[in-house]
């Protein structure tokens, strides 16, 4: 039944995608990313390439699997790195990333479009990151003796491979070489219903937050704006982060905020210049040459966030007063700056351990915010030990990216 249940949905999404894709852009991409797409990967890779598959649900995926995949193209340069998203938000973004040889959206998953994509790539090494198991994908690398791992995985007990239903979806993780997980607890797990080849090596994502810290990227308008003020940067942030934030914002003209939306589309931009009262877009101040008085800064672009958390003061991570939880806080904390998140954090490791060991503070309301905001701002000796304790959890947490190489290189999955 689960199986049948699965091969329904194979055929019911692609549908449902087509059904709203006049009236939804991420799904109009969806659909025409993947137009003809098994014929132009078959003719993108020559005979006798030899190439390293990494699989990328969305953007948050690519962070984790970066890494490992610039790792291994130095250490193993005569094979070609071959990447795909599931998602347009990871392709869309990282289409043009110069670390792969090819990038494409993953035809979706089916026992015909998974051996003609082996067909055609043929991986000797295939990488999942984090999640997202295709079966007849899975299956065909298990078929051809293809080495398959899964790389920054977390586990939880109420997913359905622990579940006395679960045996389809054990048979998808009977396909992995090895499990390379976040923490104990997916390894006790895993452990627990007879996979033993699981290694608790860590999130490669510390390794990519740190790599990025050390660029030291700055831009000369950002740096304009901020001059010698005050700064709070509030990245990633949803219509409930901002409604949440916007009071503070209008009423604090000594402080400058730099808000980097989750979603830049046109609506969503309109409606941060209308919470946020006394703002300014990237981009006019781009053209303008200054800021004028605005004290708020929008961010109308993609790729400069993960550099612009070391502008702030304190910084606050979007997306904890919605369902899905807090976006990525490591990506401030790397900068030994204190991280603010609203309260849906706790399916995040990372975010959880952030504050357990000092280095965040999860607030409730916005009444909660400001006062947390207005305790920080004062930097006193809590906000400098708020700083040392997210630089310190941070690069105290490195390693998986070597933890990974060295297990390939060990158990010779490539051949240099």
């Amino acid at each position: 039944m689960p199986k049948l249940l699965y091969n329904l949905f194979l055929i019911i999404y692609p549908f449902a995608v087509r059904l709203i894709s006049p009236f939804n852009q991420k799904a109009k991409q969806w659909i025409s990313g993947r137009k003809n797409l098994l014929r132009k990967i078959k003719q993108a890779i020559p005979e006798g390439q030899k190439t390293i598959w990494m699989h990328c649900s969305s953007l948050g995926e690519f962070e984790q699997g970066r890494p490992v995949i610039e790792k291994l193209k130095a250490q193993y340069p005569a094979y070609k790195i071959f990447i795909t998203f599931f998602s347009p938000s990871g392709y869309e973004v990282q289409k043009n990333y110069p670390g792969a040889d090819y990038i494409f959206y993953l035809p979706m998953d089916g026992k015909k479009n998974a051996k003609a994509f082996f067909d055609s790539v043929r991986p000797s090494l295939v990488i999942y990151v984090k999640y997202e198991f295709w079966y007849y994908y899975l299956q065909e690398a298990k078929k051809r003796n293809v080495p398959l791992l899964l790389i920054s995985a977390i586990f939880r007990k109420s997913q359905p491979f622990f579940a006395p239903y679960g045996k389809f979806h054990r048979s998808m993780l009977s396909c992995f070489t090895h499990f390379f997980v976040q923490n104990e607890a997916s390894v006790a797990l895993l452990t627990g219903i007879g996979f033993n080849n699981v290694s608790f090596s860590g999130d490669t994502r510390f390794d990519r937050v740190v790599e990025i810290a050390n660029e030291h990227k700055t831009f000369p308008e950002i740096t304009a704006f901020c001059a010698d003020s005050t700064v709070i940067v509030a990245g990633s942030t949803w219509t409930e982060d901002d409604k949440e934030l916007d009071h503070f914002a209008n009423t604090r003209k000594d402080v400058k905020f730099i808000i980097a939306p989750h979603n830049i589309g046109g609506d969503r931009l309109k409606e941060c210049l209308h919470l946020y009262k006394n703002a300014i877009l990237l981009s006019s101040l781009t053209q303008n040459g200054n800021a004028g008085n605005k004290n708020t800064l929008i961010i109308d672009n993609i790729g400069m966030l993960s550099s612009l958390y070391n502008y702030a003061t304190v910084c606050y991570v979007g997306g904890g007063f919605g369902a899905d939880g807090v976006h990525n806080v490591l990506e401030a904390a790397v900068y030994g700056k204190p991280v603010v998140f609203g309260p849906e954090y706790d399916k995040y490791l990372e975010a959880v351990e952030l504050v357990e060991n000092g280095g965040a503070v999860s607030v409730s309301n916005a009444l909660d915010l400001e006062h947390t905001f207005n305790h920080l701002l004062q930097k006193n000796a809590a906000y400098f030990k708020k700083c040392k304790a997210a630089k310190e959890y941070v690069y105290s947490k490195q390693g998986a990216t070597e933890s990974i190489v060295a297990n390939i290189y060990a158990n010779r999955l490539l051949t240099t």
